[in-house]
């Protein structure tokens, strides 16, 4: 009997080898981050070592990334990452919502809640376990971002809008 589930989950394994996500790769930037706001060299490579792979139109995947149902769950990882935040599709919202973007990656710098965890455990991704001054020159710069907006554009224009009651 535990040969046949064995050989039975083994089938399945094989199996599911062959239905892979679709990939990150289109590299789409017509949106940019970079095409409205100043990202300096030294932030660029922050975000892209430790950000973009789940928040932009380009994911790097590792090897491991080929084998089932691995792939389904750094699928799930980088399309509710670019949920939240999409670098490559940055410049397309609204003022008020790249306003929020920008307090939303401080939140979450300052907390230590990006990168998640899971993208470091094992040693994995070294780059993206962020010191503080690498943590400080992402804040520094959103801040900056911030007070961009703020100079630039009527204050009512950086507040979201409530959504209607139903």
């Amino acid at each position: 009997m535990l040969k046949k589930i064995l050989l039975g989950l083994g089938v399945v394994l094989i199996l599911i080898q062959f239905i892979r996500p679709e990939k990150n790769e289109s590299n789409d930037n017509t949106y940019g981050i970079s095409t409205k706001y100043n990202v300096p060299e030294d932030v660029n490579h922050l975000l892209k070592v430790s950000c973009n792979d789940c928040h932009s139109n380009k994911t790097e995947y590792p090897w491991y990334s080929k084998v089932q149902p691995v792939a389904w769950f750094l699928n799930s990882h980088v399309v509710d990452g670019k949920r939240h935040l999409n670098f490559s599709n940055f410049t397309n919202l609204p003022l008020a919502i790249q306003y929020h973007k920008f307090e939303e990656i401080v939140e979450m710098v300052e907390e230590k809640e990006m990168p998640i965890p899971s993208y470091t455990y094992f040693g994995l991704h070294p780059e993206a376990n962020l010191t503080q001054d690498q943590q400080d020159k992402i804040l520094d710069w959103s801040k900056a971002q911030m007070a961009y907006l703020k100079a630039t554009y009527p204050a009512d224009s950086l507040v979201r809008k409530p959504r209607p009651k139903n």
